[in-house]
This record gives C-alpha cells, structure tokens and sequence, in this order.
C-alpha cells in the first residue's frame, strides 16, 4: 500500500517537472533570435554581410563599411522586447548610450577635427581658383535637395537627404540629426555606401563628358606653399566660412582647428592624437551605431529605397557639375593655364578617393600626366564646401 502511495507521487512529481520543464523550455525558445526573426531581419543580415565581403574582398572603404556592416548584423538580431534594454532605440541600453553621439550630432564634429589633422591644403592654397571646382560639385547637394522636394518630402527631410551629394558621411549624419532624425539611419548607410562606390560610379560620366583633347591637358606644377601660408589658412578660412555660415561652425571649427594643430608645429601631440587614436574611435563608434539603427523595422521602407536612388543621382549631378564646370572654365583661361576636365569630379569631399580616380583615369590616356597633386584642391574644397552647404540648409531649414 505504501508502495503504491509512493511510486504515484513519484510519477506525479516526475509529470509536473516534465510540465515545469517544457514550459520552461518554450519560454526560453520565445526568447530566441530564431523565435523573433522576420524576413526583414534576414534581408538586412544580408545587407551586413555584403557591405563586409565588399569591405575585405574589394577594399571599398574598409574602415567604414566593416563597422557599419557588422553594426547592421548587430542591430537585426531579432529579440523579445522585455524591457532587457538591448536594442539601440531602448533608452538606457549599451548602444542606445553610444549611439547618442550620432544622434545628438557629437561624434562628426570630431570626425572633422581627426581630418583637419591629416589634411594638407597646400593644393587648394597654391591654387585658390580649384576652390571653385569644389564648390561647383556642391551642386549635387542642392539638385538631390530640389528632386526630393518635387517626390514628396518635406523641405527639412529633402535638405537632409540632398546632402548626400557631398559624399560626406559626418556631413551627412550631423545635418540629418538636426533635420530629419527619423531617416538618419538611411541616409548615413546611403552616403558612406556611395562613398564606397566613388570608384565605381564617376569614370563613365568623366569619360562622358569629355574629349580625347580635354584628357590630354597638362597642369602646370603647383607652386611651393609656405609655411606661414599654411598656418594663416585654418585661421582665415574658420573667420570667412564661419561669418558667411555661422550655424556650419561645429563642423568647420573642428576643421580648421585640426588642420592649425597640424600646421603650426607646435602641437604636433595634439595633431598626431586626433588624426590617429580619436578618430580611429570614433570612425568605429560611428560606423557600428549607424549600421545598429538599421533595424528592419526601421529601415525597410519605401522611403528608405527613395533616399538610395537620390543618392545615387545626387552623386551623378555632383560629378556631372564639376567636370562641365571645369570644360566652361576653361573657355575663360588662357592657353597653358587651362584646368584637366578630369579632376572635376574631385570636387565632392571623398578625400583622397575622388582625387586617386581623377589620377587613374587621367594615366589611362596619359601615362605621364599626374593629375593627383591638381585634384587634391578640389577635393580638400570639397570638404568646405559640402559644410559649408549642411550649414546653408541647416540655417534656412533648422
């Protein structure tokens, strides 16, 4: 009797803890990536990984697109919201603390400094008139802005989207963190991805656009720039663009700031620290949070497949304008002063990348025409103006 007492309790016990265990089991697996993954979620998993293999496989601008891609993956592991404070838009999370530097618009600005430290004007100061070259690309900027008005957008939303055209990611970030914050995400991922594609994009319409003659142009040398030179220009550049644009002083303060520590010789620490350890930390601090904001939920929209083909025509027009800029220029300057077609496209700010194309399709018809040293004008131009331009329709659309 109490034998049989005892073996059904056993086998009542041994049901429940089966009972406990399989609940306990299931709640475990609703927990689960593979429990909470969409069809979404799998696309930008792929977007991740391909913006990877790109980065390793063709080097398309591996120090961005690593972060970003492996941010993506990050972002689109798919969780229970249980108020665990995981995912980047969860206030008090881990990313959502990081990401704050993308959205209050801190980690560009510092971006900036580390390229005011590494960049050499020289090209721009030996040549002022190239600063025109740079600033003709702008229009790249300011047709996307024209275009997303004319499909949609509101006016704040198509200066932020237009900015792409600048091919300027911390431009990009800052100004759609102040204008449209809802579609940052799209259009960080969209600039950097056609920062990576500059090579890909520009050469057909340079060879487009100009003539077998035009192609043949030799520059002539760059004068030799001096050391006061040099230093007076982060000064006097930071007054002009600042008085004539104060609402872009964030970006070009840094700047220019960046580029006297540089110069002056006298803080090379200073200058050494933000071209090397701070924006190695905060390119990858960047790069992660906006690939992490991409979350399918978010980022697949209609819109976000809008701002993609914008900015790919905005990159088109940018290209387009600074080569015919340079071809009507030309009508204007005297035989042995004239400016090589080619290095119009160097006017939008991917530095160094749009100058090394002006150069490698130049020595495709020329293998003794080295156009980089003229391109890089342009190209470091290019930097001021796209900021200068994010604080034009930052002041007309904040």
């Amino acid at each position: 009797m109490l034998a049989s007492v005892l073996l059904q309790a056993a086998a009542g016990a041994n049901e429940s803890f089966m009972q406990f265990l399989a609940e306990n089991i299931q709640v475990f697996l609703s927990y689960t990536g593979f429990a909470n993954a969409t069809p979404g979620h799998f696309i930008m998993l792929l977007v991740g990984l391909l913006f990877i293999f790109l980065a390793i496989k063709y080097e398309f601008e591996p120090m961005l697109l690593i972060p970003i891609g492996f941010g993506i993956l990050i972002g689109n592991i798919p969780f229970k919201d249980a108020g665990l404070q995981l995912g980047i838009y969860e206030e008090g999370s881990v990313l959502n603390i990081l990401y704050q530097g993308v959205k209050q618009g801190w980690y560009p600005p510092l971006i900036f400094l580390g390229i005011g430290a590494m960049t050499d004007f020289s090209a721009l100061i030996s040549n002022p008139k190239l600063m025109l070259v740079g600033a003709a690309a702008q229009f790249g900027i300011f047709g996307a802005y024209i275009i997303a008005l004319q499909m949609g957008f509101d006016p704040s939303q198509a200066g932020a989207i237009g900015i792409i055209g600048g091919a300027d990611g911390p431009t990009a970030i800052f100004l759609s963190s102040k204008l449209a914050p809802n579609l940052m995400g799209a259009i960080a991922v969209s600039a950097y991805s056609y920062m990576a594609l500059v090579p890909i994009i520009q050469p057909p319409f340079m060879r487009l656009l100009t003539t077998q003659k035009e192609r043949l142009i030799r520059m002539k040398p760059p004068r030799v720039v001096s050391q006061t030179e040099k230093i007076m220009f982060p000064i006097v550049g930071l007054l002009l663009t600042a008085f004539l644009v104060p609402s872009g002083l964030p970006l070009l303060g840094m700047l220019f700031f960046g580029n006297l520590c540089k110069e002056s010789g006298v803080t090379r620490r200073l200058a050494e620290t933000a071209r090397g350890p701070l924006i190695d930390v905060i390119t990858m601090l960047l790069g992660v949070t906006v690939g992490a904001s991409t979350q399918a939920t978010q980022f697949l929209t209609l819109n976000s497949i809008k701002i993609f083909g914008l900015g790919a025509l905005s990159f088109v027009i940018a290209t387009c304008a600074g080569v015919l800029f340079v071809k009507f220029f030309n009508l204007f300057l005297k035989e042995g002063n004239k400016i090589n077609p080619l290095i119009g496209n160097s006017g939008v700010s991917a530095v160094p990348d749009a100058a090394r194309i002006s150069q490698n399709v130049g020595l495709e018809y020329d293998p003794s025409n080295y156009l980089l040293m003229h391109a890089m004008g342009p190209n470091v131009a290019g930097v001021i103006g796209s900021a200068v331009a994010a604080g034009i329709l930052l002041g007309f659309l904040g």
